[in-house]
């Protein structure tokens, strides 16, 4: 069973590497639609984001449930049509109604701090690759506790 373990964790590794290794793209804008955003911060800033990297509550990033990592999206408020870049680094929101949370960085751009919520209209605009370090070292942090549960 461990064996098989790190087997798909070693495969997963090096398609990795041939998809981090990239340069950061520009797709056409592309409508993801809209919903409704809120944001997160200080409870979760130093801690690990799914990507494996830390979160940073003043990074312009944010949270979606399925869009790849490292994928740009413009998010712009529907309230007031201030528009922010994020660059997707978690996974999220976990409120059944809402399709995006921001950093607390990117809701100040879109002045969502006070509401706390808003609909907003989200659109991809580029990609840019994941940060390899960070992502090999959550994979990493993985193994070992797999590990320690043996």
């Amino acid at each position: 069973m461990i064996q098989n373990f790190k087997n798909i964790t070693f495969s997963l590794i090096i398609i990795l590497i041939f998809v981090a290794c990239g340069n950061k793209q520009r797709v056409k804008s592309v409508n993801l639609g809209n919903g409704e955003a809120s944001w997160y911060g200080p409870g979760f800033h130093g801690k690990i984001t799914a990507n494996g990297e830390k979160y940073n509550m003043n990074d312009l990033t944010a949270a979606h449930p399925w869009l790849q990592f490292g994928s740009i999206v413009k998010v712009i408020n529907l309230d007031n049509n201030l528009a922010v870049n994020v660059r997707i680094n978690d996974r999220g929101p976990y409120h059944k109604n809402r399709v995006i949370d921001l950093s607390k960085a990117a809701a100040k751009k879109i002045k969502l701090i006070k509401t706390g919520v808003a609909q907003v209209k989200i659109e991809l605009v580029g990609y840019q690759p994941v940060n390899f370090k960070a992502l090999l070292l959550h994979y990493k942090n993985l193994i070992n506790i797999n590990k320690k549960l043996k």
